[in-house]
């Protein structure tokens, strides 16, 4: 059995969010939300993620605090649990190790902060 590798570089974060939202734009329920967010600005938001994913787990600075929240508390809290169980799942299938473990708990961290929001 071959281990994965970790989240590590910013290839592993882009193949991370491609790999994501690529599943949800496939998906019954996500497909329209993914629909929605093409038409307002879809590489803008893809470029966010990565920021985003590149911050948390690789310490980099060039996400600016806050920019994802609004968006996600936006969704219904189905689609918000699905997103979750797609993040959480492509994490599984393509990484293990600290920064993965670290990535499925920050997942599951924005989805209670978000529902909440």
């Amino acid at each position: 059995m071959t281990s994965l590798p970790d989240l590590r570089t910013e290839g592993d974060i882009m193949t991370l969010v491609d790999t994501a939202f690529s599943k949800a734009k496939n998906d019954e329920l996500l497909a329209p939300v993914c629909q929605a967010v093409a038409q307002v600005h879809w590489p803008r938001h893809l470029t966010s993620l990565y920021d985003y994913w590149s911050s948390a787990l690789l310490g980099t600075t060039r996400y600016q605090e806050g920019q994802l929240i609004p968006l996600h508390s936006a969704l219904p809290s189905k689609c918000l649990k699905r997103w979750t169980e797609v993040l959480t799942s492509t994490v599984q299938e393509k990484f293990s190790g600290s920064n993965a473990e670290k990535a499925m708990h920050q997942v599951a961290t924005l989805a209670s902060n978000s529902i909440g929001a």
